[in-house]
C-alpha cells in the first residue's frame, strides 16, 4: 500500500469519524430537547444493624487513633483507667457510655490485644503517649487469657470435626423376612 492509498484512508476513516460524532450531537439534542427524563430516587441504602461495640470502637479509631490502631497495625497496651479518659470525649464519639464500656471491653479481649500485653511494654494514653508500663503479672494474665481463647476455640471446632458420621446400616429400613 502507498502513502497516497494510507492518506486517503486516514480521510476517509476521519469523516466517518466526525459523521459519527455529528450524529451523536444530534441525539443528545434531541434528548435535551425532550421532556427530562426523572430518574426515581434510589432508596438509601438500609442502615445495617450494627454492633454497639463495633461502632464504639470505629469511633475510637477514628478520633485516637494512636490509642486504637486500625488492623493490621498491632494493638497497644492501653492506659490502665483508660474508660475514664474516654467518658470526657463521649459527646465528641457520638455514643453511649454503655457502648463506650462494650467497645472497650471488646477491644481488650481479644488476641492481637493480649499479644501486645508483653512485660515492660508501654501503655498509651488516649493520645498515644506513654504513661506507664505492662507489669509481668499482668503480661502472665495476657498470656493465659490467650491460651484460654484457643483452647476454648479448639473445643467448639472439635465437635463438629468428630461428629460421627450415621452410617448407611443406621439408615436401612428392617428388612420383612
Amino acid at each position: 500500500m502507498g502513502f497516497e492509498q494510507l492518506a486517503e484512508l486516514r480521510d476517509r476513516l476521519r469523516a466517518e469519524k466526525g459523521q459519527a460524532k455529528a450524529e451523536n450531537a444530534k441525539e443528545q439534542v434531541k434528548t435535551e430537547g425532550a421532556k427530562p427524563h426523572k430518574r426515581k430516587p434510589q432508596p438509601k441504602a438500609k442502615q445495617r444493624e450494627q454492633d454497639p461495640a463495633v461502632e464504639a470502637i470505629w469511633r475510637l479509631q477514628k478520633h485516637f487513633p494512636l490509642a486504637f490502631p486500625v488492623n493490621p497495625a498491632p494493638k497497644v497496651p492501653l492506659k490502665e483507667g483508660i474508660l475514664k479518659d474516654a467518658e470526657q470525649h463521649l459527646e465528641l464519639l457520638g455514643i453511649t457510655l454503655e457502648q463506650l464500656k462494650l467497645g472497650i471491653a471488646a477491644w481488650c479481649r481479644g488476641g492481637r490485644y493480649w499479644a501486645a500485653m508483653t512485660e515492660n511494654a508501654p501503655r498509651l494514653d488516649l493520645q498515644g503517649q506513654p504513661v506507664g508500663v505492662v507489669t509481668a503479672p499482668q503480661a502472665q494474665h495476657a498470656k493465659q487469657q490467650a491460651r484460654r481463647q484457643r483452647m476454648e476455640a479448639r473445643r467448639q471446632a472439635k465437635p463438629k470435626a468428630d461428629a460421627p458420621e450415621q452410617s448407611v446400616e443406621s439408615h436401612a429400613q428392617p428388612s420383612a423376612q
